[in-house]
Formats: C-alpha cells, structure tokens, sequence
C-alpha cells in the first residue's frame, strides 16, 4: 500500500498516519521528521537542507523531492508507505508523480481528509504544548491555563504562536490557495478518496479503514 494523507492544519493527519501505519505495517513518512533526519544524520542533502534554512529560507522542492527518494529507496519503505505533509502544491504533486515513476512505484490511494475551519481553529487554538519533550496536548485534557504542567515530564505547557486562532486563519488562507489544489490533480487522476475527519481519533480512523475493506 503507498498512500498519502491530505487535509489542512489540524485535521490529525500525524495522528492518523501513525494508527494506518501500524495497522498496514507500512512506513509512515512525516515530511518534518524526515527532513530532520537528514539534516541530523548529515547526509548530502540534508547538509544543504541545513544551509539553507540557517539561512531563514525555505527547502527547495528539490532538495525536499531527494530527500524523499532517499527514504522511499530505503528498506523500510519496501512494503509500502504512507506521505504525511508532502505534497503541499501542485508542483511538488506533479514531481512526486516523477519520481514515483522513476521508481516503478505508484500510488494506490490519495486520503482526503475535511473537516470545518470552524472545527479545525477549535481545535488548534485549544492545543497547548511541552517546551519539554514537546507532547501535544489539548487544553482541555490538562485543565490550560490553571495548571501549566506537562502531565508527562513535568515541563511548562505553552501556546505556539501557530496555533493561536489570528495565525490559524492565515495558515487555512494558505492551504485554500496553495495546497487544496492539490486535490484537484489527485482527483484527475482517480486517485482521491474523501473521509469526514470530525469526531473522536478512532471515529476517523474507522472512516479511514472503511476506504480499505479488503485489508
């Protein structure tokens, strides 16, 4: 199975990854983490990754689009992989498409996840995090602002500015015009399959497994 996981910020495509990842016992590839790795392991890429954001720029797609073969070469990704983060245009889109072909890999399945902008600012200006070990929590769950400690470390919970409802609004400006299109080159292709990613964790990923009966 080689799928990718598409939504806006905070529709839970990390946490949904994760569960399909385990359950298909398949690669789950977070762009973030990936891009990371390189940069720690010092690997050629990454090494350029490093220089240019020192440089307060952004990776280019194709340093983004040779760290990503790398890891679909990789022995882990032998049984297949979920992308989770990449692409986020339609250039990338159509480069990932490349690459893929280069590789005789393709995709089985382009999860679409939606959810209301309403939900989604919810949620994410609800999220406080560890300044710790950096675990996500929702405000909710750990009584924010009267108690400001992680429940898991101990360490001091904070807001990031991303997840403040003003910079929520700007980045759900960006994926309209930027990213959402993306759906559109994946539905051209037959590829694209829709879920409602309101609800609990496990109502969605029910929703999600649905999209597969035969695994």
């Amino acid at each position: 199975m080689r799928c990718i996981l598409f939504g806006p910020p905070g529709v839970g495509k990390g946490t949904q990854a994760k569960l399909f990842s385990a359950k298909l016992g398949i690669a789950h590839i977070s762009t973030g983490d990936m891009l990371r790795e390189a940069v720690s392991r010092g690997t050629p890429l990454g090494m350029k990754a490093r220089t240019v954001m020192d440089a307060g720029q952004l990776v280019s797609d194709d340093i983004m689009i040779g760290i990503i073969e790398d890891v679909l070469r990789s022995e882990a990704c032998r049984p297949g992989f979920i992308l989770d983060g990449f692409p986020r245009t339609v250039p990338q889109a159509a480069a990932l498409t490349g690459l893929l072909e280069r590789l005789h890999q393709y995709l089985d399945v382009v999860v679409n996840m939606e959810i209301d902008e309403a939900e989604v600012i919810g949620r994410l200006s609800n999220r406080v995090s560890c300044s710790g070990c950096g675990k996500i929590f929702s405000v909710r769950e750990v009584g924010f602002p009267d108690n400001r400690t992680c429940p898991s470390c101990g360490g001091g919970l904070i807001q990031r500015e991303d997840d403040k409802p003003e910079t929520v609004l700007r980045r759900l400006r960006v994926y309209a015009e930027s990213t959402a299109p993306v759906k559109e080159y994946y539905r051209a292709k037959g590829l694209l399959k829709t879920v409602n990613a309101a609800g609990s964790v496990a109502e969605v990923n029910a929703r999600i497994m649905k999209l597969f009966p035969s695994v």
